[in-house]
């Protein structure tokens, strides 16, 4: 019974992630999995930042919570914060349009936005113990 758990808990914690990673790409004006073909190192440092952000959020989740249920509900909390980040910094940066830099392949753009995304993670995560 408890490798059964454990099985389902790893597949809803890896459908979770992907779907936020999906969610993710949508919000973008480009396409995430092209840029990251042509190399674009910016685009791959956002996205990274994002998936790890993703991350810890989700393991906070899933580690202080002891239902699937609950676990899933304390994440999609968290994870809207971690989307809402997105446009709190594009608005509050206004001579900077984010996406542009990032398509551009901006380097300094994406490594920002990779530890804005991590820092976040870590501090929406310390709202869910």
């Amino acid at each position: 019974m408890i490798i059964v758990d454990l099985l389902i808990s790893v597949i809803v914690i890896a459908v979770l992630q992907l779907l936020g990673m999906v969610v993710f790409s949508l919000i973008t004006p480009f396409n995430d999995l092209d840029e990251l073909k042509k190399g674009n190192t910016a685009v791959g440092l956002a996205f990274g930042g994002k998936f790890l952000g993703t991350a810890i959020i989700l393991g906070v989740s899933a580690y202080t919570n002891t239902s699937i249920l609950h676990m899933s509900l304390w994440f999609l909390v968290g994870y809207l914060c971690l989307l809402m980040t997105y446009y709190i910094f594009d608005w509050v940066t206004p001579g900077l349009k984010l996406s542009e830099h990032l398509q551009k392949g901006n380097l300094a753009i994406g490594v920002l936005l990779a530890f804005v995304y991590l820092g976040i993670g870590f501090a929406v995560s310390s709202l869910i113990i």
